[in-house]
């Protein structure tokens, strides 16, 4: 095989490398990777290097995952060392801390998958193949594990642990009613054409009960870069409470808003979100929060949050508008619903406080405030939805140095 046939063929297998590792690289980015590594030439490692960079990195956070790719591709002893040393059998001790690095342990698993069984001529090809059969993961550190975190196989585990989520969304008393056999309501109506239908002669007394249904729940998922881990896994979730229930409404936004409601109705997760992908043109690019709550007020309101429904707000607040017009939005969606809960990953931090201006104003406005960044905080939030809610407060949630 020639030299710019094996050149083309590592970048094709390179590309591969980075989308298992979790980049969104896809075939067409691979083209523009081979082309710019033919125009830049190879009379440097830095060229190839930054050749590549430049055509299959677009995001800040993706820089990391790269590095050590493109280091363990191009094999770099250290790093391969160090990645062998993650996934060959190990005693590990359930107390230890987290690697420093989960980055490297999600590149090194991708470098551990199989790229492609066999060449062109049949031969299997070359690869480098870790041991990786004893390796350990702990349930209890899963459930508190960051989805940021996590390696490609706990990403998976998480996503069957949701299976064993149950919604457990009591129903409520609506003012509607329902014919009953006893009861201490009369119903008059029910009992009076009773009394037609017979002709005119005594017929038992017809009674009703008031009628339950679940509450009405709505999603507005944020799929910017900042959130795209969490949303992804966040959709599995919502997915089971989608064919769970009626009346279950999700919106995804980041640039522009999608009603994907009806793309989660099919039973099967993977072809649900493969047609959520299509509907969705603007995933993992910037945030315009205000703008997308002011088109769904505008525009979905009315039809989904009537008899005053869960709202469910998943976002980080961090607005590429800088929350221009989004208290106004945000005030107006509080007032339409029954409840709304904002579910922000940044609370993992023990030291986070409301410094930033989308942040600002979306908090005066919102009934509870939660963490979704693990399955714990998941499991929490099933209990507080499973819990009818308090009375509103007038004065909504308060932050304590909001004014500082």
């Amino acid at each position: 095989m020639s030299e710019a046939g094996t050149l083309l063929e590592n970048v094709v297998r390179f590309t591969r490398l980075l989308r298992a590792a979790g980049l969104p690289v896809g075939p067409g980015r691979g083209i523009e990777a081979a082309r710019a590594v033919e125009a830049a030439g190879l009379a440097r490692k830095a060229d190839l290097y930054w050749a590549l960079h430049a055509t299959l990195v677009n995001r800040r956070e993706q820089h990391e995952i790269f590095d050590q790719a493109f280091r363990l591709f191009w094999r770099d002893p250290k790093l391969l060392e160090r990645a062998m040393g993650m996934l060959l059998p190990s005693a590990v001790d359930p107390d230890a801390d987290e690697p420093k690095d989960p980055t490297l342990r999600r590149v090194a698993e991708a470098f551990h998958r199989p790229q492609q069984p066999a060449g062109a001529d049949g031969q299997p090809e070359d690869r480098t193949d870790f041991d990786a059969a004893m390796t350990w993961s702990s349930s209890e550190l899963l459930q508190k594990k960051d989805f940021e975190q996590m390696s490609t196989e706990e990403l998976l585990a998480a996503q069957r642990a949701l299976l064993r989520f149950a919604a457990p969304f009591p129903e409520r008393v609506t003012r509607r009613f329902r014919p009953a056999p006893s009861g201490r309501r009369l119903d008059p109506r029910a009992t009076m054409r009773a009394m037609l239908r017979a002709g005119g002669d005594l017929v038992h007394l017809r009674f009703k009960e008031p009628r339950t249904e679940h509450p009405p729940l709505v999603v507005l998922l944020d799929i910017s870069g900042s959130m795209e881990r969490y949303a992804r896994i966040f959709l599995h979730f919502v997915h089971l409470l989608v064919n769970d229930r009626e009346r279950v409404h999700v919106f995804l936004f980041g640039t522009r808003l999608t009603n994907v409601t009806r793309a989660l109705r099919r039973k099967d997760i993977d072809l649900a979100l493969a047609k959520v992908g299509e509907l969705v043109d603007d995933w993992s690019g910037g945030t315009r929060i205000g703008a997308c709550l002011h088109e769904f007020n505008w525009q979905w309101s009315r039809r989904v949050l009537a008899r005053s429904p869960t709202v469910l707000l998943v976002t980080d607040g961090l607005d590429r508008e800088a929350g221009h017009g989004l208290s106004r939005e945000v005030e107006r969606l509080a007032k339409s619903c029954g409840r709304l809960v904002w579910l922000n990953p940044l609370l993992r931090y023990s030291g986070f406080q409301p410094k930033s201006l989308g942040v600002r104003a979306i908090l005066p406005h919102v009934d509870e405030f939660r963490p979704v960044h693990n399955l714990a905080s998941l499991a929490g939030l099933v209990e507080a939805l499973a819990m009818p809610p308090g009375p509103r407060r007038t004065g909504r949630f308060e932050w304590k140095g909001m004014a500082a």
